[in-house]
């Protein structure tokens, strides 16, 4: 059969495929995540039917699925919520770095994989997953919620890490030079430092040169800008979805909300690619062997990225409802942690890495959508408990609201916006 063919009929099925799949994550309210993943793991090496036509678009679709989520994350925010956020919160990107990367440095030199391998299993647990957690928000509909900001600021400060991370594990994975790291490392600063000046400086300006009333033409504008900037930072040793994500709060107003109407269908339908390619590159024989050690350290960092996200929720005021949420909503890993591992996989430091923290982001991608639901839900109801077995006998510990104050309580809160 004719190449073009096959691949017609690959990634059509791909894409037929998702379609049925979030169809029926949709019946039962659940993220259709977890079963995306599945699908990559059937149909890719080692599975059951493994691709081969379409995988070179699918990767490419992969990383553009990626940058379309951060892009429309970021259009949900202006310059200058990220720059408050960003002043207000880094004590909590410094708690989130202390509480996740530690564990996966601990465990690295306790397998005896050496200072390096532990570097770089640090900042496997440490990054949660921007593309999965912004996809969880939106299919919960959290978007507009109070602890929202707290989320994207956790993760922001993430991302502008790795602007620094990857230069410095770079150099150590190529035993580079102090001098050739220190070069590096300059670089990717003052790019990410540059990129996000002229987001926060010239915003409005770059918002009037990409208005248009021509919906066509906006669409392609915005999705080029984005495109290049993501490029451009990437070549540079920037996080591509660190650019987009810019150029996202880069855009404000008529000109954000324009953008986020045309890109929402193309965002869903490149960040399901995404979660498949994921999938399709994850040998399941790998797995077994390291299935238990991957297990402990996803229990631990989930409790760990838990407690983040509550803390920082805390410290910014936000409800104990809210707090739970955000903690729940951070603990998925993705993207990021599986860049990091194929650096040093490439490098040849530790044959178990890999498929370590390929088992790890597994257990993680899958769990967080259902920490991010039902956290908060399971935090109440052991709550419930805890005081009715420590209040005294005959009186209520907790006083019992109706359905409509509980259903008001939680409206009014989710009604709280920061988006533009």
């Amino acid at each position: 059969m004719h190449s073009s063919a096959v691949f017609l009929i690959e990634f059509g099925a791909i894409i037929l495929g998702l379609g049925l799949l979030g169809r029926l994550a949709g019946r039962f309210q659940f993220s259709p995540i977890p079963l995306y993943l599945l699908a990559g793991l059937a149909f890719g090496e080692g599975g059951l039917l493994p691709l081969g036509a379409s995988e070179e678009f699918v990767a490419i679709g992969a990383e553009i699925g990626v940058i379309l989520l951060l892009l429309m994350l970021g259009l949900e925010y202006t310059a200058s919520d990220l720059v408050s956020n960003l002043k207000t919160q880094y004590p909590a990107g410094l708690v989130d770095c202390a509480l996740n990367a530690l564990p996966g440095a601990a465990l690295a030199l306790l397998l005896g994989w050496g200072p390096v391998a532990a570097v770089v299993l640090a900042g496997v647990t440490w990054i949660s997953s921007s593309g999965v957690i912004a996809k969880v928000l939106g299919d919960l509909g959290r978007l507009g919620n109070r602890e929202t900001p707290v989320i994207l600021s956790v993760l922001v400060l993430e991302d502008l890490a790795m602007a620094v991370y990857l230069p410095i594990i770079t150099a150590l994975l190529a035993g580079a030079g102090l001098a050739a790291g220190s070069i590096t490392l300059a670089i990717a600063l003052g790019v990410a430092g540059l990129v996000l000046f002229i987001a926060v400086r010239y915003g409005r300006l770059i918002s009037r040169f990409v208005s248009s009333d021509d919906a066509e033409k906006l669409l392609l504008v915005v999705l080029g800008l984005t495109l290049l900037v993501a490029g451009i930072a990437q070549q540079l040793q920037v996080s591509a979805a660190v650019g987009a994500f810019l150029v996202g709060i880069a855009l404000s107003g008529e000109v954000a909300e324009g953008a986020h109407n045309l890109l929402s269908p193309l965002r869903d339908l490149f960040a399901a690619v995404f979660f498949v390619f994921f999938g399709l590159h994850t040998d399941p024989v790998s797995i077994p062997a390291v299935l238990l050690p991957a297990l402990g350290l996803a229990v631990v960092t989930a409790g760990t990225k838990i407690a983040t996200g509550y803390w920082a929720a805390k410290r910014a005021g936000v409800s104990v409802k809210g707090r739970w949420r955000a903690g729940g909503t951070l603990v998925a890993r993705g993207e990021f942690s599986i860049v990091i591992a194929g650096l040093a996989v490439s490098a040849g430091i530790e044959p178990s890495l890999g498929p370590l923290a390929t088992a790890y982001v597994l257990i993680l991608v899958v769990l967080g959508p259902l920490t991010a639901r039902y956290t908060q839900p399971v935090a109440a109801r052991l709550t419930r408990r805890r005081s009715a077995r420590t209040a005294p006998d005959g009186a209520s510990a907790v006083p019992v609201r109706s359905n409509s104050a509980r259903e008001s309580a939680d409206s009014a809160e989710s009604a709280e916006s920061v988006g533009k």
